[in-house]
């Protein structure tokens, strides 16, 4: 009865994933946007953590964003207003939110607003800040601090009054179309971002601002191909957050971390996080590091492989081996291998080199624990140092410890209720 009772809630968590209909409606701002913001609150990525605990690159993305704010002149200012207790720190995930990497979002960020069509919810993140020294990978510089202003006083509003001129833009056909044509979605968006550039330049020339403002946020978007990512993160937060909750599902909802942690969360445990420290990426460095010098795995962006797409889906992108290492045969064999953990395929989000077969879609904590494999990501590297930067990009995987905790707690339900 019981085993019933699970394979019946499994395909309901993946039905509800399935009709998920990830929308963007429109660019708002953070403390007005995003539930449960407040002006001294500080989103991060991955589960619950404390300023002691946190890794260099989340630190020193708190102090940019304290810095940003005008709540701190500078970094001794900002670091003792982190430890001070003013400043809540909670996660993206608890707020409706992902980040990439630190994933700090502060309040006066613009940030992008999905909205679920089938089930009415809604998910917000930050907008890509570009490659270099950025605040998602902890840097701090006044050229970061100005680089954030301009986000808000230029980019957020000119794509804002564009998306208001354009109308909701359906980012699953994008994603899977994008897929179709070598994304994979988490590492390589440079379909994702070229497409979303035709749907949003007839329209951004039609609004008032600018020219030279229209040019750059043109020129912003062209020059950075993982623009898209910060759309496809909060798509597929939006299409996990109604899965969540369905009672004897162990169908996994959440993937993250935080720099120091990885946690996950499971449908049919609630809200809990089963969590086991962070790996350390495996890839290709950029000249002049090596592996002492990484950080260990961190951000939200993982939620792509929870949905089924970044390293679940790298049959689609084999070029994307260029990037992270291996070869095109290691990326078809690496989704092939990811079927075997998760309860359906795709009906929508395809790979043409695997004859169109749907992603491997929900991950099930008792599939992992059984054959021992687990999910594989493919994520960037960042100094553990704050302000370095990304050092590199390759394949990580979570900690095993996360899934057997969950299954043992899942187990321990099933006793309480008198169901074993």
């Amino acid at each position: 009865m019981v085993q019933e009772r699970i394979e019946a809630a499994n395909k309901e968590t993946v039905r509800i994933m399935m009709e998920g209909q990830p929308t963007l409606i429109g660019v708002g701002t953070a403390l007005k946007d995003i539930p449960g913001m407040t002006p001294k609150t500080l989103l991060h990525a991955g589960p619950p953590i404390t300023w002691d605990k946190m890794s260099g690159p989340l630190k020193g993305a708190i102090i940019g964003a304290l810095i940003y704010e005008g709540l701190a002149k500078n970094e001794d200012k900002a670091a003792e207003l982190a430890v001070s207790g003013e400043i809540e720190f909670a996660p993206c995930h608890h707020h409706s939110s992902v980040g990439p990497m630190a994933g700090v979002t502060s309040p006066s960020m613009p940030v992008w607003i999905i909205e679920n069509k089938a089930y009415g919810n809604r998910a917000y993140c930050t907008l890509n800040e570009g490659l270099g020294k950025v605040l998602r990978y902890g840097a701090y510089s006044s050229e970061v601090i100005e680089m954030l202003r301009w986000m808000e006083g230029v980019l957020g509003p000119v794509i804002g009054e564009t998306l208001r001129l354009h109308g909701p833009i359906d980012l699953k056909s994008m994603i899977a179309q994008a897929l179709q044509m070598g994304d994979e979605g988490h590492n390589r968006n440079r379909a994702g971002t070229s497409l979303l550039i035709r749907e949003l330049a007839p329209y951004m020339l039609q609004t008032k601002f600018d020219t030279v403002d229209k040019i750059d946020v043109l020129n912003f978007i062209n020059s950075n191909d993982h623009f898209f990512l910060n759309l496809t993160m909060p798509a597929c937060k939006a299409t996990l957050d109604p899965a969540g909750g369905i009672e004897y599902s162990t169908i996994v909802t959440t993937m993250a971390r935080n720099g120091t942690e990885f946690g996950i969360r499971v449908s049919g445990l609630g809200g809990r996080w089963f969590t086991g420290p962070s790996g350390i990426v495996k890839g290709l460095l950029f000249p002049g590091f090596t592996d002492k010098d990484a950080n260990p795995d961190i951000g939200d962006s993982v939620i792509t492989e929870t949905t089924g797409i970044g390293g679940f889906a790298m049959a689609a992108a084999p070029v994307i081996v260029q990037f992270v290492g291996g070869s095109a045969g290691d990326a078809l064999n690496f989704t092939q291998r990811m079927y075997e953990i998760t309860e359906a395929e795709n009906t929508v989000y395809r790979i043409p080199a695997l004859n169109f077969r749907g992603t491997p879609t929900g991950i099930d904590i008792r599939k992992v624990v059984e054959t021992g494999i687990l999910p594989n990501i493919n994520t960037g590297i960042a100094h553990k140092d704050a302000g370095v930067g990304q050092i590199g990009a390759g394949l990580v995987e979570p900690p095993a410890k996360c899934f057997e905790d969950a299954l043992e707690a899942f187990v321990e339900d099933l006793e309480i209720k008198g169901q074993l």
